[in-house]
């Protein structure tokens, strides 16, 4: 169909299979091959291949359709994006889970986790699986692996070293995000016995800027990466959410690093789509004006039941007589969630990112989990740009791609570093970039704002607005100082129809017992 680049070339005979014990000895271990591995790096095309695998385990669980053959053993087989969706969703004023006992999401939802969460487990096992991938791949292809290699070979090792990195990078955003208080280990540490130090948030942070801004030169520009790949632009764009939310991690701002970041993401020459709808439907992989990353999923290449076939089969209400999976390209829908009305009480009349099926829903939850509470949300959908359904979502998933790093979440990072007193930029231009973006959902100037307006508090719900639904909520609250706190209630927060605070703790995620009991350098402070 689409995945003409990097997903072609994910499998190598079962080579990069893993199968980890539920208490890793060491979070460095790597893929066990069936083959050697100077049998598996003896070409380019098979570190093409290796590198294939880094990206798509975001979206896959295993080297078989819809995760057969697991990576790994030590979970509950969900993938990295099904975890991050759960994580970053459940528990904030975005998503309503339905199947709280089922689903095992209840103390997602109600912010009541401990160190034994299901989810939280996975989603901890899932990044340093990948940051094992990316050390493995990155032991073999050295600077003297580059180095010794010659004309488009050598250019193509050097290009694959920096993606690793950046997806390393990557990963260790997340943890940093998620559990901040992390492990730590390199493809520079050895293999077997090693037990990893555990990093201060300020360590991994330093670490993370290091590595993007090394690897970034030596990344493609946007406008020759290959769909699906990282790509300078990626890298800034990284950068500047690592550093939107430096004063949260590390205690110190770093607003001014963010703006210039958001600039060099401008300066690759990405442009707003103009259709909102498009940039989540099945043909979303032709909107490389506006996506600057994207995860590609689709029924043949890449099936998964996590990522992109979660959110829009989960999104689409399987008890409801009026709505129609097939409206949606779903052959099935499952019921999974729905919005809360705080999100969707944000949207003003005529703003078109209100993607909502409301009939027969009430807007509000007298319980969070019944299904005729919360309007279903239908941003995203298996549809093509001519209307027909892209896949059977029974069979094979979903072809809807998963947009990482979006240029509109740019726009908003830089005028949220702006505002918040960053250096570099200018209020014009942060109201300029936010206009555009109404002017996108308004189809017209109705929906502009004037520099007075362009707050705080206007850009949590902006980003509300725009975002919602691409795994970015939890974090958002956190920087406002909204996540746990009284200052914003919602329906359910913290377990009580009125919402309430809760313990501060739960701005950062346990490291899973688990692992406490492997490696007697973690702890979890306040659990």
């Amino acid at each position: 169909m689409k995945r003409t680049s990097i997903i072609n070339h994910i499998l190598l005979a079962g080579a990069l299979t893993v199968s980890l014990s539920a208490c890793t000895e060491s979070l460095d271990q790597f893929p066990h091959t069936e083959t050697t591995s100077k049998e598996v790096y003896n070409t380019t095309e098979n570190y093409r291949a290796v590198l294939g695998k880094i990206y798509t385990s975001m979206t896959t669980t295993g080297q078989g359709k819809g995760g057969d053959n697991p990576d790994l053993s030590s979970n509950e087989g969900q993938d990295y994006m099904r975890d991050l969706f759960n994580l970053q969703e459940d528990g904030t004023d975005e998503v309503a889970s339905t199947w709280l006992s089922g689903d095992k999401t209840g103390d997602l939802t109600y912010l009541s986790w401990d160190a034994n969460d299901p989810w939280v487990a996975d989603m901890y096992y899932r990044i340093y699986y990948n940051i094992a991938l990316c050390n493995e791949f990155l032991r073999h292809c050295s600077p003297e692996t580059v180095a010794a290699a010659t004309g488009t070979d050598q250019d193509n090792l050097r290009h694959y070293r920096a993606e690793a990195r950046f997806m390393r990078a990557l990963f260790y955003y997340h943890a940093l995000d998620l559990f901040r208080y992390i492990p730590f280990v390199t493809e520079n540490d050895p293999v077997g016995s090693f037990t990893p130090p555990r990093y201060e948030p300020q360590q991994t942070f330093d670490y993370i800027e290091s590595e993007l801004k090394d690897c970034v030169t030596d990344l493609y520009p946007a406008s020759e990466c290959p769909y699906g790949r990282a790509s300078q632009g990626a890298a800034y764009t990284l950068l500047a959410r690592l550093y939107l939310n430096a004063e949260v991690y590390t205690g110190k701002q770093k607003y001014t690093e963010c703006i210039q970041a958001c600039n060099n993401a401008i300066d690759q020459g990405y442009t707003l789509h103009s259709d909102y709808a498009q940039l989540f439907n099945a043909d979303n992989d032709k909107r490389t004006d506006e996506i600057i990353f994207a995860l590609p999923v689709d029924a043949k290449h890449t099936v998964t039941w996590g990522t992109t076939t979660y959110i829009i089969c989960g999104e689409l209400g399987n008890t409801s007589a009026d709505l129609n999976p097939a409206d949606y390209g779903v052959t099935k829908a499952w019921g999974m969630f729905r919005s809360r009305g705080e999100l969707t009480s944000k949207f003003a009349d005529g703003d078109n990112r209100f993607m909502f099926f409301t009939k027969g829903q009430s807007q509000y939850l007298d319980k969070i989990d019944d299904q005729t509470q919360g309007y279903f949300p239908i941003k995203w959908t298996n549809m093509t740009d001519d209307g027909q359904q892209a896949s059977n979502t029974a069979d094979g998933g979903v072809n809807t791609d998963f947009p990482l790093f979006r240029l509109a979440d740019v726009y908003l990072m830089y005028a949220e570093a702006v505002v918040r007193g960053g250096q570099g930029g200018s209020l014009n231009q942060a109201l300029d970039y936010v206009n555009a973006l109404r002017r996108r959902a308004f189809g017209n100037n109705s929906g502009n704002i004037k520099v007075n307006e362009l707050t705080t508090d206007f850009l949590l719900d902006e980003r509300a607005r725009e975002l919602y639904l691409e795994c970015q909520r939890r974090t958002d609250l956190i920087r406002f100082g909204a996540f746990t706190t009284s200052k914003y209630l919602w329906q359910w927060k913290g377990g009580t129809k009125e919402g309430m605070a809760v313990d501060n703790k739960y701005n950062i995620y346990p490291i899973p017992t688990t692992d406490l009991t492997a490696n007697p350098n973690l702890y979890n402070e306040n659990y």
